[in-house]
Order: structure tokens, then sequence, then C-alpha cells
């Protein structure tokens, strides 16, 4: 049937990079997070520094009117449509899991895409956070909560979607289940959803 794609869409602190990252090993297929910024360096031909300031923001309403006489796109609008077109041609090239940049969204029409959103109540977020991430700032709950604000703004501005609304996907994991367990369950049910696709 072809490459087939698994996006996982997370909450910040909830283990949804480690669970792709998994997956993606016992799989033995790509895993893409990060590497997506150097490749939309190459893809857009826009700065390094550009791209990784407005890879994942939404664009200001000011942006249009400074652009507007120039008869161009923001560069968040920019590096959006490389962003889609970069994605595009990674699911045609090979099955992989992708990791957030509204891949979920982009690869709509991708007749074997699975798409995964993995969440964790607050207390766990703060502790993984802290513990696997090294970070342990003043009021770490409200950083949490600023982040998934810019996931939620970036993602419902670029798309017809709500972020983490439970229709969207095809799974939402709470990943206290552990992150192995997480990993078996989306597996099997990958398989499931594949299996139905024949």
């Amino acid at each position: 049937m072809g490459n087939y794609v698994i996006t996982i869409s997370r909450e910040y602190g909830s283990g949804g990079r480690l669970i792709g990252q998994k997956l993606a090993e016992e799989l033995g297929i790509t895993f893409y997070d990060k590497q997506i910024i150097n490749l939309l360096v190459q893809e857009s031909g826009l700065p390094q520094a550009t791209v990784e300031e407005w890879a994942e923001k939404k664009t200001p309403i000011a942006f249009y009117e400074m652009y507007m006489p120039i008869k161009e796109r923001p560069v968040p609008d920019q590096i959006y449509l490389a962003k889609t077109r970069l994605i595009q041609n990674l699911a045609d090239k090979e099955s992989c899991v992708i990791v957030g940049n509204c891949a979920d969204y982009i690869l709509k029409d991708h007749p074997a895409c699975f798409n995964v959103f993995v969440h964790a109540p607050v207390a766990e977020k703060v502790a993984r956070v802290k513990n696997d991430y090294g970070e342990d700032l003043p009021n770490l709950e409200a950083h949490l909560r600023q982040i998934d604000k810019q996931r939620a703004a970036y993602y419902n501005y670029f798309t017809m979607n709500k972020w983490g609304e439970r229709q969207n996907y095809h799974v939402s994991i709470n990943s206290t289940v552990g992150i192995e367990h997480a990993v078996h369950g989306i597996k099997y049910l990958l398989t499931e959803f594949l299996n139905g696709r024949k």
C-alpha cells in the first residue's frame, strides 16, 4: 500500500517526542522532529535564525501591513508553505514518524496517515520537564501552559482544525500509562488501521 506516516501532536512535557522516537525505532522508520528546521532552511531559502524564530509562530496582523506593499507573503506564511511542501515530500519518499509541525493537517489527504495526540496531567508533565528535560523554572506550570497555548495558536491559525480536539486524531493517549505501553498500544492500533486500508 506504499508509505505510511505517524504524526505525533503533543502537550509539552507529555512525552510525545519520546513516544514518537521509540515508535520510529521499533518500526524501523525515520523519525523527524528538530531535523525539520534544517530541512526547512533548505526548502525555504530563508536564514536559519529566521526559520527557528518563526517556524511555530502564527503571523502577526501587523506583518500583513508590512508585506502588502511589496506583494510578498509574510515570513511565517512563507515558512508554513515551505513546511507543507517539505512534509508532503517526506511522506511521499518514505514511511516515517513526524512530531508536531501541523503534520496531521498537512497530510490529511494521505491515505495512510495515522494521527496521535499525547497528553498528560499537569503534575506528570512538570515532573517530566524537570527530570527528563532538566528545566526547573520558578513557575513551571505556567511555562507549560504558555508553550501549549503557543502551539494551539499556531495550529489553529494555519489549519482548519482545533489543536487537541479528539475528532482530529485516530488516537488520543494519556502518557501516564507509560512510554512503553503507549508505544505498544499505538503500534497495535496502527497495524489495525493499516490492515483496514488494504
